[in-house]
């Protein structure tokens, strides 16, 4: 091997490091501060996993490969939020094509991010279940500082809630997040100083 073959390999790798400065288009709904486009990576990974552990015959490896992989193409084409899919068009398997093209890992990725895109294996319907509730996450998170979109997207959510979701899993922890506040994580946590920790002595 010599630094030539891994040229393609570090540019790529070179790429992934700067999708943390692509921003989500849906921070233009008046707020400044969602997620970037590597931070929701981040937490569609987990989610995917947490589905994946309540689901049957799940390939685990291949929704974490699917989830942290399923919208880098967007470090090419950029995010486009639900009102602006109306009116502009993204190539996101040239994208992927050009990212992965001469890598180590062209064709598993590549392979992989089509099979996401069919949304036909329960793989690829727990990352996009996975994809779908990290926007509401962030929707609960952002109205626990004030922001009101939560509240004006109510009924989009509830429709991707009963018509989009895939899994039982992902519809049961869409209930559960709308009854859980983003700060019961460390208020309830057996841990904190209050409940496990010195102020207890």
């Amino acid at each position: 091997m010599t630094k030539k073959d891994l040229y393609k390999d570090v540019n790529f790798l070179f790429e992934m490091g700067n999708i943390r400065f692509i921003e989500r288009m849906w921070k233009r709904f008046l707020r400044d501060d969602f997620a970037n486009l590597a931070e929701h990576h981040f937490r569609v990974f987990w989610i995917a996993m947490v589905i994946a552990a309540y689901e049957k015959n799940v390939d685990t490896g291949k929704v974490a490969k699917m989830a942290i992989l399923h919208d880098v193409a967007e470090s090419r084409t950029g995010d486009v939020d639900y009102l602006a899919r109306q009116y502009v068009e993204r190539n996101e398997e040239m994208g992927m094509r050009d990212m992965l093209s001469g890598t180590a890992i062209e064709s598993e990725f590549f392979a992989l991010w089509e099979e996401y895109e069919r949304r036909e294996s329960l793989e690829a319907k727990i990352v996009k279940d996975a994809d779908n509730l990290d926007v509401d996450f962030e929707l609960a998170e952002q109205a626990e500082k004030g922001g009101q979109l939560q509240k004006h997207w109510q009924s989009n959510r509830k429709f991707v809630s009963e018509k989009k979701l895939y899994t039982e899993t992902a519809k049961n922890m869409y209930a559960q997040l709308l009854q859980t506040n983003p700060h019961d994580w460390h208020v309830f946590s057996d841990r904190n100083r209050r409940n496990g920790g010195d102020w207890r002595k």
